[in-house]
């Protein structure tokens, strides 16, 4: 079945309800269940792989993120592109830093999702860490063999983490995970659900606790309902702004950086003056490899302008 977008639509007058969650210049994404965050911006990945999705209308894979940047900051909403318009991405457009992205997937079954490490210093001389998700949905090397690489690369950039996996039907799924500031080798996830922000992978913030508990209530209300009442649950959960604190954990890995912030980067969807929750990004995948990529993306720097977008494909792997 070839790659098609099912349906685009702007959506006006929503009070910026997109989901992310913030982070100080710098950070920029978080994943729930396993994704990346970069100071400065932020963004909060939920990831969650099953064994047992061989029921009809079941997931293999659940995954909620968003990605958290500056608003003037240029970038593509998510399309088609590569060599066989084989890979489904967001880019970065940001001048030096362009090409790179925070979150993909390839028709191959490639997937990648990167979180940035909040840290009160960065390195301005540090390569741009989108590239880490580019490189990988374009190069035929697995994901673990691919962590492996750029854990030896890692002091080569400002703090990260990164998910990459191969999806495949016939083979069985591989989601591997490697952050630079945390073990020197990379891991293989077992089957469970998984929440990323902007320290380690599991780390227990309390926004993060909070978001994985709304997830998994999410995923279990919409069992046996049609999928557009998950997403739409998920999305919910994307875009709650209800502050988690007190937190000690981001207060000593934040420091004085973050105090100024710190009510509204304690939320699972940051908005700030000028930077918070950008993008809202829903992937799917059933037992038979059906991908369902779903974008809600704020429009022209305004809050109340959102487009949501939705791709679906099956894996040829």
């Amino acid at each position: 079945m070839p790659p098609k977008l099912l349906c685009a639509g702007r959506c006006v007058g929503q009070d910026g309800a997109a989901q992310a969650w913030h982070c100080p210049p710098g950070q920029g994404h978080s994943v729930w269940d396993a994704v990346r965050m970069p100071l400065g911006a932020g963004t909060p990945v939920n990831v969650q792989r099953r064994e047992d999705s061989a029921t009809e209308g079941s997931h293999r894979l659940i995954l909620a993120a968003n990605r958290d940047e500056f608003y003037s900051r240029p970038s593509k909403l998510a399309d088609f592109w590569g060599n066989n318009n084989e890979i489904l991405s967001g880019l970065d457009m940001e001048e030096g830093k362009e090409g790179g992205t925070w979150l993909g997937i390839s028709t191959r079954g490639k997937l990648a999702a990167l979180t940035n490490y909040l840290q009160p210093q960065l390195d301005w001389q540090a390569r741009g860490r989108g590239e880490l998700v580019t490189h990988f949905l374009t190069t035929d090397v697995d994901s673990l063999s691919y962590l492996k690489k750029v854990s030896m690369e890692g002091h080569l950039y400002n703090g990260f983490n990164l998910i990459a996996a191969d999806l495949s039907t016939a083979k069985g799924d591989v989601i591997c995970y490697y952050g630079n500031r945390g073990e020197p080798d990379p891991i293989v996830l077992t089957p469970g659900t998984y929440g990323l922000s902007n320290a380690l992978l599991e780390t227990p913030w309390r926004k993060l606790c909070f978001g994985k508990q709304l997830f998994l209530e999410a995923v279990e209300r919409s069992q046996a309902l049609p999928k557009d009442v998950l997403i739409a649950s998920l999305l919910d959960v994307l875009n709650n702004e209800e502050a988690q604190l007190p937190d000690p954990a981001i207060e000593d890995q934040g420091g004085e950086y973050v105090q100024p912030m710190l009510s509204k980067y304690a939320a699972v969807c940051v908005r700030c003056p000028g930077y918070g929750t950008r993008t809202n990004t829903i992937i799917l995948v059933d037992a038979d490899g059906h991908v369902t990529f779903t974008e809600r993306s704020m429009m022209d720097k305004d809050l109340s302008h959102w487009e949501t977008r939705t791709y679906e494909f099956t894996l040829q792997s």
